[in-house]
């Protein structure tokens, strides 16, 4: 078990007050099996009313309301967790989906829905045509064929810090042979539908500074698939890992553009918004008493 402490903050700044329209945040992580959530806080200045909601995913999403205008909007998350997700797992994946290709149960396919849809443009299936690249046969190991997958975004593509906001297309990340860890991501995912997966993004936190993508100051993004038996898998393309060990899942979504942690409005001059800063620390730290396994 490992205990991390998580600081996120966001501070948009104006060059004079201006009304603060509703903000969407998703700050609060999702706990699960692996993962149990101690101690979550949420702190805004100027003062806000802030009320919750559960999205059709399961997210916690929380929606602020404010009352005056401002020239500085300050919000601060700060969260512990314990997490208990092992380095090395071992997946129970049925057995008619142990080799790909294989058929999702009806059941299964009407509730994934519109996580087996692509969503980006290809009209010329390049992506398919790709991610079937990594298939070795006509009968390919399933979890073999999603590592190779992942492992080949990230052989495909160079690492660059990218400050700018928005996310590539696929097509983009291949042709520049570049991206971020949320380029990575999406490309991992729309190649997994493509074969006829359903997945879907996450975004979070990282909690490993040797890894490529622990950058000080910033969030992560990877990949979950569903495979019967297994469940949700996950799969980090931009580190080639899988499995959930050190990383703190906020959202998932089908598209990233639906996992941003904070969007909102203001109203005033367009020049008004000097920019935003957003500053993000994760800690490992310690605990006297572990506590037990969840059950």
């Amino acid at each position: 078990m490992t205990t991390i402490a998580i600081r996120h903050a966001t501070t948009s700044r104006y060059a004079n007050p201006v009304a603060l329209g509703s903000h969407r945040l998703m700050l609060r992580p999702r706990e699960n099996r692996d993962l149990r959530l101690v101690a979550f806080a949420l702190k805004i200045e100027p003062e806000a009313k802030v009320t919750w909601a559960t999205d059709v995913l399961g997210n916690a999403v929380a929606t602020a309301v404010f009352q005056s205008p401002a020239d500085t909007l300050t919000i601060e998350s700060r969260a512990t967790m314990e997490l208990f997700a092992p380095a090395w797992p071992v997946f129970d994946i049925a057995a008619a989906a142990i080799n790909y290709p294989f058929p999702y149960r009806d059941d299964i396919w009407t509730d994934l829905g519109a996580l087996t849809v692509r969503q980006y443009p290809d009209p010329d299936n390049r992506l398919v045509a790709w991610a079937r690249g990594f298939v070795r046969g006509p009968l390919t190991d399933t979890l073999s064929l999603l590592k190779d997958l992942s492992n080949g975004v990230s052989a495909a593509t160079a690492y660059q810090v990218r400050e700018d906001e928005g996310t590539q297309t696929p097509l983009e990340t291949l042709g520049r042979g570049t991206g971020t860890c949320r380029d990575y991501a999406v490309l991992f995912a729309e190649a997994a539908r493509g074969l006829g997966f359903g997945a879907r993004i996450v975004s979070g936190y990282i909690n490993n500074p040797t890894q490529q993508i622990a950058i000080p100051g910033t969030t992560h993004a990877w990949a979950e698939v569903y495979i019967p038996g297994a469940g949700w898998i996950t799969f980090d393309p931009t580190n080639r890992l899988v499995g959930g060990a050190n990383l703190i899942p906020v959202a998932v979504a089908r598209d990233i553009h639906f996992a941003m942690p904070v969007t909102g409005s203001f109203i005033g001059a367009t020049d008004d918004f000097l920019g935003m800063t957003v500053g993000v620390e994760v800690e490992q730290i310690d605990t006297n008493v572990p506590p037990s396994q969840p059950a």
